[in-house]
């Protein structure tokens, strides 16, 4: 591996991503792509961000990795046991299932049916972490004062001002999406690269080891 290029929430951007992608000057075969969560809700297009995921890892396997947002979570569940209410609709899911042409009063069992079988595959395959010897890469961020070994998913998919404030050394730099800011929060122990796509704010790609930023 020579380099990681790690890029935050996408959120149904499809034009942000598409563009920042051709930006990025990734060898194939030897750096890797790292989509750090949250690609469906709020935006207007999750389904096409989630087919553009697809087709990416299908073109480019084994230098494509995408890791699980809270936000895929609460949309299987919603698939697995729900109804279009609460949570799911309050945090963008509204958006989500208009990108499908799925009604709001849809069950969720019936919206899993009308969802494509390769994006329900693809959400279901999401890996929780990606670490190198230098790096730990995750969704929200992780629990201080615990080993990266036994860090529970809830705390990587949903967790916010314990980690940021927190100045613990894991013994990797942790860079994560989840929690917006206007330009990416760089820390001795964490980067921060949800720069708020989908609040209008720009899409960020961090470019490891060089600690370089693109952005669309």
């Amino acid at each position: 591996m020579n380099r990681i290029f790690a890029i935050g929430d996408i959120h149904g951007c499809l034009d942000k991503v598409r563009a920042l992608i051709k930006r990025i000057p990734i060898k194939w075969g030897k750096d890797m792509l790292v989509f750090l969560g949250d690609y469906v809700d709020r935006g207007s297009d999750t389904a096409g961000v989630v087919q553009f995921m697809v087709e990416l890892q299908a073109e480019y396997p084994g230098s494509v990795i995408c890791l699980k947002g809270n936000h895929e979570v609460m949309f299987l569940d919603f698939l697995k046991n729900g109804t279009a209410s609460g949570a799911f609709l309050a945090f963008g899911g509204d958006k989500t299932l208009k990108s499908y042409g799925i009604s709001l009063d849809t069950p969720g069992r019936e919206a899993a049916r009308l969802t494509p079988f390769s994006h329900l595959q693809f959400l279901k395959s999401l890996p929780i972490c990606f670490e190198t010897d230098k790096y730990f890469l995750v969704h929200a961020g992780v629990k201080p004062g615990i080993p990266l070994e036994k860090q529970k998913e809830e705390d990587m998919l949903w967790i916010r001002h314990k980690f940021i404030k927190s100045d613990y050394d894991w013994g990797k730099r942790i860079i994560f999406g989840h929690t917006p800011f206007d330009t990416p929060l760089l820390k001795p122990n964490k980067i921060g690269i949800d720069t708020g796509a989908v609040y209008g704010g720009r899409l960020t790609c961090l470019v490891l080891p060089e600690v370089e930023f693109i952005f669309e």
